[in-house]
């Protein structure tokens, strides 16, 4: 890793091809492909000379539309050599959703492959200019792997600084509109020096794995770490539950990181005799639900850890092993890194009291820039000098934060505040349920009711586990008022890369959200 604080991704990638040489950076599970740190600058730099003679400079934004494949990284580290800006596009995108982002990111390329072409063409963005082809021969498109085997191995001669952003990520969109955050070459060198130097100390002897899409941040932040610690990172195509397990001992991983539905889907999967045989030193994860801590660390004997952090801040909180075994199952999600000052405000951003619940708010280097031609966001977020979460917690009188959840997934029933979160994983703790998600219903009387979105587990039928069962089992774990009064069951529901529910997709769907549930109180099923 550079000496200094900090420094480009260009720096990085020469300073672990110089230290780790032919050790393993990068395993893909799926196809065995494997890259060391000085193929990932070798190869890194012939992208970076074919994007650089394609007429790419410093400022530039290109779109990336790839699956879990060596592409995917190199070209963005390809970018970031010389200084342009990586714009990760999700591969599950269709013509309305890939169109809003590279409407409003106005890319001049595009890096692709054959199955995605077609969507980019769809849009017919006037920005695009060039479009490269990882497969080589689309219609229209350069063929990026013939361009980089005859390109110079050496990086282009441009000038990279430290607050150059390297990539706009455009965030999930769980309750809105994703918005995309200005990530830098500082909050990068932030951001991988915390994880290296503090927590959780990845170290050359560590082999980590990632079952997210490189679209999404988590992979880029583990290569960052894999690069700056030497450890090999392991790549999946995507999360299996099934199957998850296997190749965390296949490939004798030591750290992973998952967050929303994968820990309560693998608390649902098979029991396998050998879950415990693993190398794993201990699990990172987000908003572990506290009703299953217990049990996922006794079935899969490992310690899980909390990790709490936005892509606008990188890493923020944790729980630290030394606290770890006082805090199973509280929801606690720690204290700050060394860099981060946090504390808990109100509407008016006065501190509120021990205990009592306000909005997450920090300050301190390595936060994004803004959020990409969005001033108006950008100034919302940073008000009086710290950046506003949107996060609902409380903070005990040790300093331990505790999350109760988006204040956009707050619901108000008669007076009384619910955790949409917190029903959700006493509801998911149901032997019966895979998945489900609470969101606000209006209501004349009351302000607002709550919704419950439910899928059962394979087999499992609503006419054998109804809405009243499943309202008794709520009622003998919450308060009355939180028990949903509504009920839709789904087959599946609509998931961000991250594994989590968007939200505003179900509650756009219907212009009346009683449709199509079962109404606890008037004892019906609405039409």
């Amino acid at each position: 890793m550079p000496e200094s604080q900090t420094w480009t991704l260009r720096e990085l990638v020469a300073s672990a091809a110089q230290t780790w040489g032919d050790s393993t950076a990068l395993v893909f599970d799926g196809t065995d492909e494997r890259l060391s740190f000085g193929e990932l600058e070798v190869r890194s730099n012939a992208l970076a000379n074919v994007f650089f003679d394609a007429g790419l400079r410093r400022g530039d934004r290109v779109a990336v539309m790839l699956k879990n494949r060596p592409e995917f990284p190199l070209c963005w580290l390809a970018l970031a050599k010389i200084g342009a800006q990586m714009v990760p596009l999700n591969t599950h995108f269709q013509l309305f959703d890939a169109c809003r982002v590279l409407e409003h990111s106005q890319p001049g390329a595009v890096v692709t492959s054959s199955e995605f072409i077609s969507v980019i063409r769809s849009c017919k963005s006037e920005d695009v200019r060039l479009v490269f082809d990882v497969d080589g021969g689309g219609e229209g498109a350069a063929d990026l792997a013939l361009a980089a085997a005859s390109a110079p191995t050496t990086p282009p001669s441009t000038v990279v600084r430290t607050e150059d952003a390297v990539s706009i990520q455009y965030t999930s969109g769980t309750t809105g509109t994703p918005k995309g955050c200005m990530l830098s070459n500082s909050y990068w060198s932030f951001l991988i020096r915390r994880l290296v130097d503090e927590f959780p100390r990845m170290t050359a002897a560590d082999v980590m794995l990632t079952a997210q899409p490189f679209y999404y941040l988590d992979p880029q932040w583990n290569l960052g770490v894999a690069m700056a610690a030497g450890s090999p990172l392991v790549v999946l195509d995507r999360f299996h539950p099934s199957t998850f397990w296997q190749r965390v001992r296949a490939h004798k991983v030591t750290f992973f990181y998952c967050l929303g539905l994968m820990p309560t889907l693998l608390h649902k999967s098979k029991p396998d005799p050998g879950d415990r045989d693993h190398h794993l030193r201990f699990v990172w994860c987000s908003a572990i639900p506290p009703e299953i801590h217990r049990e996922l660390e006794d079935r899969f004997g490992v310690c899980w850890l909390e990790i709490s952090g936005m892509t606008e801040s990188g890493a923020d909180l944790y729980v630290s092993p030394e606290e770890h075994d006082e805090l199973v199952g509280s929801g606690c999600v720690g204290r700050p890194y060394s860099v981060r000052e946090a504390r808990v405000v109100d509407d008016r951003d006065q501190a509120v009291g021990w205990d009592e619940v306000g909005e997450l708010v920090y300050r301190g280097p390595g936060v994004f820039d803004g959020y990409f031609r969005d001033e108006q966001a950008t100034q919302t977020v940073f008000r009086n000098g710290w950046f506003h979460t949107g996060d609902l917690v409380r903070k005990d009188d040790a300093g331990r934060f505790y999350y109760i959840g988006r204040k956009q997934e707050v619901i108000r029933r008669s007076g009384e505040t619910i955790s949409a979160v917190e029903v959700e994983n006493v509801l998911q703790s149901h032997a019966a349920i895979r998945m489900a998600a609470c969101a606000p219903v209006p209501d004349d009387l009351r302000g607002q009711e709550v919704k419950a979105y439910i899928v059962l587990q394979p087999g499992c039928k609503p006419s054998e586990v109804g809405p009243e069962l499943l309202a008794a089992f709520c009622l003998e774990r919450l308060a009355y008022f939180k028990v949903p009064r509504y009920w839709e069951f789904r087959d599946e529901l609509p998931l961000t890369s991250s594994e989590r529910v968007k939200k505003n997709e179900l509650v756009g769907e219907a212009s009346d959200l009683r449709a199509r549930s079962y109404d606890r109180v008037e004892k019906i099923w609405r039409d």
